[in-house]
């Protein structure tokens, strides 16, 4: 779907600083923040209480606002301005879950090894090299699966069209990634 006259009017506004138009950008959008931040933290298997999303959901804003609106700005008008912000709204959540976590972290030398408590296995926290690493010992197939699924916060449905491999093997892919992994680590 396209960039909407609504859409495009609101980010002219916004540009141009009408009054109360930056109140209906977030009020037309907050969901869309909340839903991608929710969802990213989701993937990530990282739990945010309603203070945290408050807190991503202003450093989404202030991407937004930053440079005199240069996130609007940037914006081609290729998707609809859901997508578009929604796209920005997980990548602002994925760093800011990073950053948490690493602050959350206990040092490296100091860091046990824990078993996981659920069948999933996510409970398990790796650094991004560490994964990297992990990912490489892996078939393509299941790198693939797993890169899509906890990188770039893909569902199973997406997977299976981007792969082509039936929906409903994918967890069982990733439950053997997530334990061949954890045995290498």
């Amino acid at each position: 779907m396209a960039l909407t006259e609504a859409d495009r009017e609101l980010i002219k506004n916004c540009l141009q600083r009408k009054p109360a138009a930056w109140q209906r950008f977030i009020n037309r959008f907050v969901g869309v923040f909340v839903h991608a931040i929710r969802h990213t933290a989701e993937c990530h298997s990282y739990p945010l209480n309603d203070a945290d999303v408050d807190e991503i959901s202003a450093e989404i804003l202030a991407t937004i606002v930053a440079n005199e609106f240069q996130t609007l700005r940037l914006f081609g008008g290729k998707s609809s301005l859901a997508t578009y912000l929604a796209v920005v709204s997980r990548r602002v959540a994925v760093k800011e879950i990073a950053k948490r976590r690493k602050q959350s972290a206990p040092p490296a030398k100091a860091a046990k090894k824990q078993p996981a408590t659920d069948h999933s296995g996510e409970a398990e926290v790796l650094t991004r090299d560490q994964l990297d690493y992990l990912i490489k010992s892996l078939s393509d197939q299941e790198a693939n699966i797993v890169r899509a699924y906890h990188l770039d916060g893909k569902s199973y449905k997406e997977i299976s069209s981007l792969y082509g491999v039936p929906e409903n093997s994918i967890g069982p892919v990733l439950s053997r990634a997530r334990e061949y992994m954890r045995r290498m680590a």
